[in-house]
């Protein structure tokens, strides 16, 4: 554990412990759960260990940046951090990012660590090698390295992929009025040939009411093929749309509004 500190590494695996110390396994766990009931070690997974220093105890472990990325490469996957704390990252300042939200193309439980948290968010294995590409990714530093997020485009198209995860309707328009005039519309439109054709949508017609036409045109392709109309919200049950004449449809992106949306601004 001294030598992984010293090396400015705040983490270590089991079998890589095991491998540099003369430690039965048995041995291992048990000075390894000693260490965890001090609160010098915490392990957010089995088998993966982080070094806690004094200042890290009061929460239980560090910011989840400094060592996802490590803990991604110990379970063999590619990832980005996305939804509220990427949203934040990139400038969205009304975003209070409680939750860490990770999007990975494989169903993982959540990690609860000290007053950490971290959800993890499956998309599809096809659709996530298609857009998780490291030119529509940015890099956080950390003291461990860095960290993987989305970029812009592709945090604004997982809010509305995930928009219950995301602050719903309302957190997801915050950050479009926020952050569209910094994407990109050549990235946009590549990127969403990977998300369903209502999220899309859904995206260009938020784009579009707060301002940032260009972005939004990219979207229309999308737009164009659609078959059927969608609800803006699909999560809200307060209208059936079609069902009632107060709904109000818009036939360029093809979405019944069924609720309005409202930003701080």
């Amino acid at each position: 554990m001294e030598e992984q500190s010293a090396k400015g590494r705040g983490f270590f695996t089991k079998s890589a412990a095991l491998a540099a110390c003369a430690m039965n396994p048995t041995g291992f766990q048990g000075a390894a759960a000693r260490l965890c009931r001090k609160g010098r070690l915490a392990s957010p997974r089995r088998g993966f260990y982080l070094i806690l220093r004094p200042e890290d105890r009061a929460f239980g472990a560090p910011d989840p940046a400094c060592w996802i990325g490590p803990l991604m490469a110990y379970l063999g996957l590619d990832y980005r951090v996305s939804l509220l704390r990427a949203a934040a990252f990139h400038g969205c300042s009304h975003q209070a990012a409680m939750v860490f939200q990770v999007i990975v193309p494989r169903q993982l439980p959540p990690i609860s660590i000290g007053r950490h948290q971290l959800r993890f968010h499956y998309q599809e294995p096809g659709a996530f090698a298609k857009v998780n590409r490291s030119e529509w990714l940015t890099q956080q530093k950390t003291e461990s390295g860095f960290a993987l997020l989305a970029g812009v485009e592709l945090t604004l198209l997982d809010m509305c992929r995930y928009h219950s995860s995301a602050g719903g309707m309302n957190g997801v328009a915050q950050a479009v009025e926020d952050l569209g005039r910094k994407a990109r519309g050549r990235i946009l439109a590549a990127a969403a040939a990977g998300y369903e054709n209502a999220c899309v949508r859904r995206l260009g017609y938020l784009l579009e009411r707060f301002g940032h036409g260009s972005q939004a045109r990219a979207l229309l392709p999308f737009a164009a093929i659609a078959k059927s109309s969608k609800p803006l919200d699909p999560s809200s049950l307060a209208i059936i749309p079609g069902s009632a004449k107060g709904v109000e449809h818009h036939s360029t992106w093809k979405l019944d509004i069924n609720v309005t949306v409202e930003t701080d601004h």
